[in-house]
Parts: C-alpha cells; structure tokens; sequence
C-alpha cells in the first residue's frame, strides 16, 4: 500500500529524524524507523536519502541557512543595538541554541564521514567571513577574524559541556560575562 502523499516529504524525513536525534544518537536510529515515523515507505525515504549522513547534512543545512538568515537580519537592523559586544553574544547565544543537531554533526564530522567534515567546514568557513565582516565594520582594529572564528569556537565548546551536562557551566551567565568582558575593550 502506498503512502499518503504528502507536500513535502524531505521536510517531513528531516522533522522526524531531528525528533529522534533528540533522544538518540545517529548511529542508533536506522533508516526503517525514519520511514515508519514519518508515515512513509523504506521505497520513499530511499527515494530522497540514501543514508542517514544525508539527512543530517540537510538538516544541518536548514539550520545554518536560518542562523545565518536571522544573524543577518539582525546585524543589518538599524532600530537595534548592534554594537560588538552585542554582536558576539549573539552569535554565541544563537549557537548554542542549536546543541542537537550540531553536537551530532560535530560527531559524524569527527568520527566517521568526510563529507560530512567537509560540509562542516565549509559552513564554518562561510560563517566565520559572514560574522568578521560584520566584526570589522564595528571595530578599527585587524581582529575581526580572530574575534569570528573565537565567537565560533567558544560557541562549540560550551555546546560540548551543555551536552555532558557539565555542572560546572552555567552558559546564560558564561555568555552574559563574555559581553561584559568584550564591551570593556569596545571603546
């Protein structure tokens, strides 16, 4: 029996597998209970993704286009405070927003798949130009790459500690004291 059809099958794929990422780690969810979850046929899924590792890019892609969409929208917003200061704890606080699918393509990325590497590289390559061209307009100095890629970097590693639970961490006031600290030398 054919499954119903539906208006957007990848979307689907992509919602229910986030759902199951949510709980379990990639390796641990097979392309059969994507199907079964998302009310289509092993026929359809195949269809639209060959492997796990494919979901996840699309995933990962959907995530970053609207991080990136919104980090734009809002840097480029004239009504809002902008500043540097502002600028970094944005970027941070919106990264670490995005800890489920993230952790798990940083994982993929590291362990197993190249393509998956590569993707993530590419995106952070993308990111980090996108997040210092905006550092330099606010800023005299020649940092503004280093600023990028620190925002990035502090983003990853407080993702890792929220992901084992690191007690020790509290990241709304990490973040808070990193735009205290960055506002100082601001001027």
């Amino acid at each position: 029996m054919a499954a119903p059809r539906k208006d957007n099958v990848k979307n689907i794929i992509m919602d229910v597998t986030e759902e199951l990422l949510d709980n379990h780690s990639l390796a641990d969810i097979s392309l059969a209970e994507i199907a079964t979850k998302a009310g289509i046929s092993k026929g359809t899924l195949y269809y639209h993704y060959k492997t796990k590792e494919e979901i996840l890019l699309d995933i990962t892609d959907r995530f970053l286009d609207q991080q990136w969409n919104n980090f734009l929208i809002w840097v480029d917003n004239k009504d809002k405070d902008t500043s540097l200061h502002r600028l970094i704890k944005y970027v941070v606080e919106k990264n670490v927003q995005l800890i489920g699918p993230r952790i798990q393509l940083i994982s993929e990325a590291c362990l197993t798949d190249s393509e998956v590497r590569q993707k993530l590289i590419d995106r952070y390559s993308q990111f980090q130009h996108v997040i210092a061209t905006k550092i330099a307009e606010r800023t005299n100095d020649n940092d503004a790459d280093y600023l990028a890629w620190l925002c990035l970097l502090v983003s990853d590693g407080l993702i890792i500690q929220n992901s084992i639970e690191n007690p020790n961490i509290d990241l709304d006031n990490f973040i808070k004291k990193t735009e205290s600290f960055v506002e100082k030398f601001e001027n």
